[in-house]
């Protein structure tokens, strides 16, 4: 069995600072990272399936027209369902992380995870009729699957009807996030508004 995610990026030896994503972030070296849902009916299943699938997982969003920041996303059915299709946009996309960054991209990858995770979210509570925001902390599984879903809708908005193809721009943003740049880094704009509201509903 090789111990290279893709047969190229290795997994030894990836550093995960946060302790609790830690708990949640699998970095089982496969070939191909595609389980076929087989963590589906299992309790907490998803902390056994590898990074990048989740990640591929993410990308495969629906065109549902709604308004995502102010902006409509529209993917016409090019991503539903289509597993090998994102995997192979995960794969370019590490590759060009790679050539830019000149280290493991898997490592890269996890500090972005990391950087655009929230620790703090609201919740919406109904006491005798009326209904109002609460903070809450936020699990470590959620968090995953959070910071996972910031960084995807950011390279889907940022190739929606542009010349940069979804690759280019899934690089750009783990690049990005993982630097802590707030400028660029939607997934982190994304994460500092989320705490900002739980703070104020304190």
């Amino acid at each position: 069995m090789t111990d290279k995610l893709f047969g190229k990026y290795q997994m030894e030896g990836i550093e995960i600072r946060d302790k609790s994503l830690a708990q949640v972030i699998s970095l089982k070296p496969v070939l191909v990272p595609h389980t076929f849902g087989r963590h589906n009916k299992r309790v907490l299943g998803k902390a056994q399936v590898n990074v990048a699938e989740r990640l591929a997982n993410k990308l495969m969003r629906g065109g549902t027209g709604q308004k995502t920041s102010g902006k409509v996303i529209r993917t016409h059915g090019q991503m539903q369902g289509k597993k090998l299709r994102a995997l192979r946009i995960v794969e370019d996309a590490l590759g060009i992380v790679e050539n830019e960054t000149k280290a493991n991209p898997v490592q890269t990858l996890i500090r972005a995870v990391e950087n655009s995770a929230p620790r703090e979210d609201t919740t919406r509570v109904s006491y005798g009729g009326v209904s109002y925001q609460v903070s809450v902390d936020v699990s470590a599984t959620r968090r995953l699957d959070m910071a996972l879903r910031n960084i995807s809708l950011a390279a889907l908005m940022g190739s929606f009807n542009k010349p940069k193809p979804l690759s280019k721009a899934l690089a750009d943003e783990i690049i990005n996030t993982a630097k802590g740049d707030m400028q660029n880094s939607y997934a982190m704009k994304k994460r500092d508004e989320t705490e900002r509201m739980a703070r104020s509903a304190r």
